[in-house]
């Protein structure tokens, strides 16, 4: 089946503002995915879509006074994720922003993959994948993962009783058995770290 420009506009409308995407959101419903792309560069160019990166597009949110505003670097991740059906790992300083130990989201941002390298580009934003060991990806998905990761960029010199409080405000009891479940995967400074959070009252 192959779909026009209204069809493919209608189906993106669906999902509502904010959707960011790739062709493969049509898989299920064409066979041609070299129409697809075509229709979306089309679609593009006529401003209906905005094409981010190469084989990557969204439906912005609309600002009032701002326009077009840039899709987050968590919904752009998701997009990836689900067109590549790979398994992401967020590291360092984002690792630090999704556990709100931070309030600035870097502009280079690097996860861990269980998929191949990729280097997204969008607006002033970088997204790095990085492929890496089973290890580092034991954890991935779960706050224990972003736990471990956040540590290891803040580095054991940095991390004291105020940090502590504001990861274990993000844990709750599942949250604390996977820690003690994966401080395996951790050195062991970090190690000793997660045992204490996970035996912590909870607040």
């Amino acid at each position: 089946m192959q779909l026009t420009e209204r069809q493919i506009i209608a189906r993106v409308r669906a999902r509502g503002r904010g959707l960011v995407f790739t062709p493969k959101l049509f898989t299920a419903v064409s066979d041609d995915p070299k129409a697809v792309a075509s229709v979306l560069g089309r679609l593009a160019k006529k401003g209906s879509i905005r094409r981010l990166a190469h084989g990557l597009y969204d439906l912005p949110q609309l600002h009032p006074k701002l326009g077009p505003l840039m899709p987050s670097v968590d919904d752009v991740v998701r997009a990836i994720q689900e067109s590549e059906a790979i398994t992401v790992q967020p590291t360092g300083a984002y690792a630090a922003n999704l556990l709100g130990l931070s309030s600035q989201i870097p502009m280079r941002v690097e996860l861990y993959t269980n998929g191949p390298k990729k280097v997204i580009r969008y607006g002033r934003q970088e997204i790095l994948l990085k492929p890496t060991t089973p290890r580092n990806m034991a954890a991935a998905g779960t706050t224990a993962g972003l736990v471990i990761q956040a540590l290891r960029h803040l580095g054991q010199r940095n991390v004291d009783e105020d940090t502590l409080a504001r990861i274990a405000a993000r844990l709750d009891d599942r949250d604390r058995k996977l820690l003690l479940k994966h401080r395996i995967h951790a050195p062991a400074w970090i190690a000793r770290i997660l045992t204490r959070l996970a035996e912590r009252p909870a607040p």
